[in-house]
């Protein structure tokens, strides 16, 4: 959806207006092509996918990775003022919370269901056994 709407908000623009918006550099290698990169520029990468196969540890980064995009939309809904922006952002922003929610719940689950007396709510079937 978000490459939908900088697609839509990109398509027309005369030259003028990609050198005097600072959109240049990106045109340059791009045009008016959707390529996944943050603000700061840097690439998407699969590496930013942390995945360790340890339940715990993988909920905590799926509870931070949506945080993270819900931040994001705040603050593209600080920047942005046209309502074809906005409203879209503001159901993806609402997507994110209701993810934060549901891997909230599947991690309370997960801890419950490993061992409810461990403090560090770790599997014991990792942990090799005393000899």
């Amino acid at each position: 959806m978000v490459s939908a709407i900088l697609y839509q908000l990109t398509r027309c623009l005369s030259t003028e207006e990609i050198k005097e918006s600072g959109f240049d550099t990106y045109f340059v290698d791009h045009t008016t092509g959707i390529y996944p990169q943050a603000a700061s520029g840097m690439p998407f990468s699969a590496a930013t996918i942390a995945s360790t196969g340890n339940p715990i540890s993988d909920l905590n980064e799926d509870l931070a990775a949506e945080q993270k995009a819900r931040l994001t939309y705040d603050n593209i809904l600080l920047l942005a003022d046209d309502p074809d922006v906005r409203e879209p952002i503001k159901f993806l922003r609402a997507r994110e919370l209701a993810h934060y929610q549901r891997f909230g719940e599947a991690l309370r689950l997960t801890i419950d269901t490993l061992d409810s007396k461990n403090f560090y709510a770790f599997n014991p079937s990792f942990t090799p056994k005393k000899r």
